[in-house]
């Protein structure tokens, strides 16, 4: 059992409400800390370090309990090898996300073989920081990357590193999130779907439509159809889903 804690923000079971598992009941690791920042963030304050973690009791009931941080990977395995063997089957798999995971590689090529014997690990990552990830692929099942383009995250333009990134990611079972909003152009759009296309045209595209404050989606129905137009003529499988845990009022 890894020596090594993290500083976590919670650790709950709920319905995965984006990308290829939606739907899907899983357990949620999150870990604290992002290297961005993005404008549509649905988790803010993630750059600060809590010093507390919540932990849900039961799976689903939200009874939580303040955690001191850092965290022992052994108080983590216990809760979630106890949710296994009263509930098996539940859970598909655990969510490792964030913030931004990777930015603690070093404990995450620790704990994941842990984690590993009771679930399969899916990761969730902004797709940035490719050494970090070149350690965990071992230990990996499924990764969910996003492609951050400038028009809706407010950020400078990440595209060597996502290429990177997804040239070790296609080692495994792995789709690319881009989230679109009213400024998005059809040239984002392309250029993300070129780049996915030179690594494996095979690898499935989501656009996730960002959610406004208030509740409403950031683009038409009508200019999702397009924008999955523009990626089907380069990609072989092009999804449009919205953050279905906003509509379900899950977390």
């Amino acid at each position: 059992m890894s020596r090594e804690s993290a500083t976590l923000v919670e650790c709950f079971s709920s319905i995965q409400g984006e990308g290829m598992q939606v739907g899907l009941r899983q357990v949620f690791l999150r870990f604290a800390g992002c290297n961005l920042s993005c404008s549509f963030c649905d988790t803010p304050g993630m750059a600060d370090a809590p010093a507390e973690c919540l932990l849900e009791q039961t799976p689903g009931r939200e009874d939580l309990v303040r955690v001191a941080n850092p965290v022992s990977c052994e108080r983590i395995v216990e809760l979630i090898e106890g949710w296994t063997r009263k509930w098996p089957g539940l859970h598909h798999s655990i969510s490792v996300t964030g913030g931004e995971p990777l930015l603690h590689g070093r404990i995450l090529e620790q704990w994941l073989p842990e984690l590993r014997k009771l679930l399969p690990i899916y990761l969730e990552t902004n797709g940035t920081l490719p050494k970090a990830l070149a350690p965990l692929l071992p230990h990996l099942d499924y990764i969910g990357m996003d492609f951050k383009i400038p028009s809706a995250t407010g950020c400078a333009p990440l595209w060597e590193e996502h290429q990177q990134f997804l040239e070790l990611a296609a080692q495994k079972s792995v789709y690319v999130k881009l989230v679109v909003g009213a400024t998005t152009t059809n040239e984002e759009v392309e250029q993300s779907c070129r780049m996915i296309a030179e690594v494996d045209r095979k690898i499935p595209l989501i656009l996730q439509p960002m959610t406004l404050p208030d509740g409403r989606l950031a683009i038409s129905s009508r200019r999702a159809l397009e924008l999955q137009e523009v990626a089907g003529v380069l990609l072989v499988e092009v999804r449009v889903i919205p953050q279905t845990h906003k509509f379900l009022g899950v977390l």
